[in-house]
């Protein structure tokens, strides 16, 4: 079963000609810029929430062990806090890498903290990619966290990481601290 869709994503976009194009991070671009970037700003975007429904064969889990990481599902009326950042279309070469485990880019509006708008570029594992693992109770998902683990490490500092991140950014979101609540209990 292959889930790879780094040669999916290079035909997605045309990004020849462009000086730069705004990327939208909602989960481990938040915490983990691993990439040259031009300019870094907190953003939002409306109509998607994050949820652990994804599974990770490669960064946090095995193929036999999948751990779960975040992709956005439609949610009418959620804004979806994270960080934007302005990059060198080159930098999609290592993006489209890393995010390569069942995740597609696409287009969507962005709102800046400032009031400012632009149209920018998002990862988001769809429920039709091979690694989707869908919802369940959050005491499930905070199981499968708590003891997956892959070649980034523990899947549990992936949701750690991500919750210290949204807190420093002023951002409430229930279904992230509960599942931290859930793993510290």
């Amino acid at each position: 079963m292959s889930f790879n869709t780094i040669e999916i994503n290079k035909q997605r976009q045309d990004l020849s000609g462009r000086e730069s194009v705004w990327l939208f991070g909602y989960g481990s671009l938040i915490f983990k810029a691993d990439f040259p970037y031009l300019e870094r700003r907190p953003a939002s975007i409306r109509g998607w929430a994050r949820r652990f429904w994804q599974g990770s064969h490669d960064h946090r889990g095995t193929p036999e062990s999948p751990g779960r990481v975040l992709t956005l599902v439609e949610s009418p009326g959620t804004v979806c806090a994270g960080m934007a950042y302005r990059v060198a279309p080159a930098v999609f070469d290592h993006l489209d890498v890393r995010e390569k485990n069942g995740y597609l880019r696409f287009s969507t509006p962005m709102a800046f903290s400032d009031g400012g708008h632009e149209e920018g570029l998002v990862y988001i594992a769809t429920e039709d990619n091979a690694a989707f693992l869908g919802p369940a109770s959050e005491a499930a998902i905070a199981r499968q966290i708590a003891t997956s683990r892959g070649e980034s490490g523990p899947n549990r500092d992936y949701l750690f990481n991500l919750a210290d991140a949204l807190r420093h950014l002023g951002v409430e979101d229930q279904h992230i601290f509960t599942l931290e609540k859930l793993i510290n209990i």
